[in-house]
């Protein structure tokens, strides 16, 4: 089964927060650093600067190498009521022969501490739970990063092992299967932080 290119939201949200795809030329445009004559959408400090640059490079390469990775990778985190970029979500790529996705989620520092990463989060999770390859969501994340542990926590991630990654050091894996996944988490905190988004 395919997954939707459109704009990624929950189908009972009032913010109307939701995941919008990246164009493939402005992907590749991203990857390059080459962002002088890209919509200021996608232009703003934080999707050009040092935090996501490693990331548009990783992708552009992905989706240079496999097409079909685009819809399910990094996407757009949209605040209607700003009508701009607060952030970045997706999957690290398609599901895996096990049925296993990954989320990555990262929020512009200046925009944190607002409920966007709980609501990309919810987001990811619905399009998982609703995805008939994906049995497994999974979040890798550093150790030291309390808010997207707590974040997570109110989901039912439970915690898998750890992992050593070349960009991020030391992570722990958090899985949580799609039967138990709840989009609506009873969790208390509004963190806004990410979850390597590679």
């Amino acid at each position: 089964m395919t997954i939707s290119t459109q704009p990624w939201h929950l189908p009972a949200s009032d913010t109307g927060v939701h995941l919008d795809m990246i164009p493939e030329q402005v992907l590749h445009a991203l990857g390059a650093g080459d962002t002088a004559n890209l919509d200021p959408i996608y232009a703003n400090p934080f999707l050009t600067g040092p935090e996501c640059d490693w990331l548009w490079r990783h992708r552009s390469a992905q989706v240079g190498n496999a097409p079909g990775d685009a819809p399910w990778i990094t996407r757009l985190i949209i605040d209607p009521q700003r009508d701009v970029a607060v952030g970045v979500a997706g999957f690290h790529g398609p599901p895996d022969e096990g049925g296993m996705v990954e989320v990555g989620y990262r929020v512009d520092p200046e925009l944190r501490r607002r409920g966007y990463a709980r609501q990309a989060l919810e987001i990811l999770l619905d399009v998982a739970r609703t995805h008939p390859d994906v049995r497994t969501v999974r979040a890798t994340i550093s150790p030291d990063n309390v808010a997207s542990r707590a974040l997570i926590d109110g989901y039912g991630f439970v915690e898998r092992g750890e992992q050593w990654d070349d960009e991020d050091g030391r992570e722990i894996i958090y899985e949580l299967s799609v039967a138990d996944a709840d989009t609506d988490a009873d969790a208390d905190t509004d963190t806004d932080t990410d979850a390597a988004q590679r």
